[in-house]
């Protein structure tokens, strides 16, 4: 048994997936990724995740319906919204999130907040 944290990676971009999915394999966790917020709950019906990062803006389901859906069966998930647009920080379904990054190239501050959620 592994004491890797996991962490489910849901993003529709595959390049971005990917960077993501690299940058926090090289944190030392166990990373999963879906391509939609439909593949993420499936998933998350399977299996525990000690995080999930969220794209908001997504075919189909967006990530803020996804956070809500999660809500409903995993009361304790970690949900960091994953976004390039600041706009949906103050969007009242951005709250069943614990935390909302805004989304760069640079990871440092979604790695804060995955230490920060985690403990």
């Amino acid at each position: 048994m592994s004491d890797k944290k996991k962490i489910l990676v849901v993003e529709d971009e595959k390049n971005v997936a990917l960077l993501i999915k690299e940058e926090l394999k090289d944190e030392g966790y166990d990373v999963k990724v879906a391509y939609s917020g439909e593949e993420a709950l499936d998933i998350l019906k399977k299996e525990d995740f000690d995080a999930i990062t969220l794209d908001i803006e997504m075919p189909g389901m967006n990530g803020l319906e996804v956070a809500g859906k999660i809500r409903e069966f995993k009361k304790n998930a970690r949900i960091i919204l994953l976004s390039a647009y600041s706009h949906y920080k103050s969007d009242f379904s951005s709250w069943a999130a614990d935390a909302y990054v805004i989304k760069s190239s640079d990871l440092s501050e979604l790695k804060e907040t995955l230490k920060r959620l985690m403990g």
